[in-house]
């Protein structure tokens, strides 16, 4: 027994190097692009911020056909005109993932009209902002719907087929704060806590089922509308803005890229510990 956990703290540093230098070297080396034309991707959230970057980029890798949700009409029409002059066939539809029947009816409708999602991006996301004394308490349930449950409802609708079709994957836009909680944001890290935990027992599940799988994508702060005015206290304590939000561009550009080793989305972020080591490690262990 002494052995065998002797054995373990001496194999664990040499695998932590490792996937150092694998992640390293895949910062340096170009990655082996996702073949997209073949591909349907519905992104939820998909017309502002983050959901309307990775719709871009999705884009300019030829993605077949691109699906938006969201609940505002004005964001969603913007980024899907935006798309359509890219050259790629758009279409968004309003809806609520936190809506569980409505969920389910959005998604026959895409179904009658685009036809079957290969790609599905949980994006979609609130953040209430406040302690727990002060939160409303219907603020919390609606973060708690959207963040969470959402994903249950959009994956119950879409992976079915996926199973069928024997492709698909499913993408999980989620945060360092579901490792990492901070004071002030208690809505918003237990959910994306708890969408973590989704997704790894959704992954393990999947783990048989040929040509479908899953990713779950965890970015350090990002330049968005959600996030606007965020602060940070650097390690004196000192507060000061927050330096190392990255726009959506900066990292969902690598969104498209996968293992030269494995046809999957790779997590990919700027070298902060929170952001890029975390993610990587969390998913290649």
């Amino acid at each position: 027994m002494v052995w065998k956990w002797l054995g373990a703290l001496v194999v664990f540093p040499l695998q932590m190097i490792y996937l150092v230098v694998k992640a390293a070297i895949g910062l340096v080396l170009p990655a082996k692009l996702r073949d997209l034309s073949r591909e349907n991707v519905l992104i939820t959230g998909g017309g502002r911020g983050i959901g309307r970057q990775l719709a871009r980029e999705f884009a300019e890798r030829g993605a077949r056909k691109i699906v938006l949700w969201g609940r505002t009409e004005k964001c969603l029409k913007e980024t899907t005109e935006e798309i359509r002059q890219m050259g790629t066939e758009c279409h968004y539809f309003i809806c609520d993932v936190g809506n569980r029947e409505e969920v389910y009816q959005t998604a026959k409708a895409v179904r009658e009209k685009v036809g079957d999602i290969t790609i599905l991006v949980n994006n979609a996301a609130v953040v209430h902002g406040k302690s727990l004394m002060d939160s409303d308490d219907d603020a919390l349930l609606k973060s708690q719907h959207i963040n969470t449950l959402g994903q249950f409802w959009t994956t119950k609708a879409f992976l079915p087929r996926m199973l069928e079709l024997q492709n698909g994957h499913i993408v999980c836009l989620n945060s360092v704060l579901a490792l990492s909680a901070i004071p002030g944001a208690i809505d918003y890290c237990t959910s994306k806590a708890s969408a973590f935990a989704f997704m790894e027992s959704l992954t393990l599940g999947l783990l048989d089922c040929p040509g479908v799988s899953a990713t779950t994508v965890l970015p350090f702060h990002t330049s968005t509308e959600m996030f606007q005015g965020m602060r940070v206290r650097s390690v004196g304590g000192a507060p000061l803005p927050c330096p190392e939000s990255s726009p959506p561009a900066n990292w969902t550009r690598e969104g498209s890229y996968t293992p030269r080793e494995r046809e999957h989305f790779t997590t990919t972020q700027k070298p902060f510990i929170s952001g890029f080591w975390v993610s990587y490690l969390i998913l290649h262990l």
